[in-house]
């Protein structure tokens, strides 16, 4: 894991319900159970601080980094999107967006394709994007300030044999359901709850941070389809029920160290 995504983990795991602050020193000691040394953890979260994901005070000698309003809404955000999975029922229409914008204009064109592909929205063709979920009214106000043309619609297939073929199309679920697969066979190899939730605070942390790293970009790749468009053998359900119930498991031992350690350097 890269020392800047342990630092985001560790503050949407554990330090935003210690008040989304924490000092350095107390950083530079839950960075070395991954393995962080701490020349390497000091130049890491100062280059955070300078891109706007925290903010510094001082208090006596010791820095102190608290969460930014921007890395509050990234957290939350984040946090909604791999824990809050839901799959409702389908009503049988698609969402369709339709966009055209200038060909010189590459960052736009990119940035239409990032935010619907967030959004859970799939190519069907060049400029034409599906989702089955009722996400209009959040793509309009995420591209608000376009300079694209979008055209938003609602509509219906011919039947199901039509809905399957855009599905295959828009999302490749064949190579995400053999990553899932494998996240299974990997979860379904760890001891049982009890036993996670006897281990040493630090191993504790450790894997429950790796377990998150693991798990983080399902739910961005995973455009969260109903049952209707799944295949019956999906996985992707049992590796969240895994993957929160291990998660769940880890709380106590590794939250009970990251407790002991901000006491310890008065944070």
């Amino acid at each position: 894991m890269r020392p800047r995504s342990v630092v985001f983990d560790l503050f949407g795991d554990h330090l935003r319900y210690h008040g989304g602050a924490a000092r350095i020193q107390a950083l530079v000691e839950l960075l070395e159970v991954f393995g962080v040394g701490e020349p390497t953890a000091r130049i890491v979260l100062a280059r955070m601080r300078k891109e706007g994901w925290f903010d510094t005070h001082r208090q006596g000698r010791q820095a102190v980094y608290a969460l930014t309003d921007r890395a509050w809404r990234l957290l939350d955000e984040g946090r909604t999107r791999i824990f809050e999975r839901v799959h409702p029922s389908w009503d049988g229409q698609w969402r369709m967006v339709i966009y055209a914008v200038s060909e010189q204009d590459r960052a736009e064109r990119e940035r239409l394709r990032r935010t619907l592909s967030w959004l859970g929205f799939g190519p069907l063709a060049t400029a034409t994007w599906l989702s089955p979920h009722e996400r209009l009214d959040e793509v309009e106000r995420a591209l608000a300030d376009t300079s694209a043309r979008l055209d938003l619609l609602t509509c219906r297939s011919r039947g199901r044999a039509a809905d399957l073929d855009m599905v295959e199309r828009c999302w490749d679920l064949k190579a995400l359901g053999r990553d899932y697969q494998d996240l299974v066979t990997r979860l379904e190899g760890l001891p049982m709850a009890a036993e996670l939730a006897a281990l040493p605070g630090p191993e504790a942390l450790r894997q429950r941070i790796e377990l998150v790293s693991s798990y983080r970009h399902f739910p961005f790749r995973d455009p969260d389809l109903p049952a209707e468009l799944l295949p019956d053998d999906w996985p992707g359900r049992r590796a969240h029920e895994l993957f929160v119930a291990a998660h769940e498991a880890l709380a106590r031992p590794a939250d009970a160290f990251v407790t002991t350690v901000l006491g310890r350097h008065g944070s």
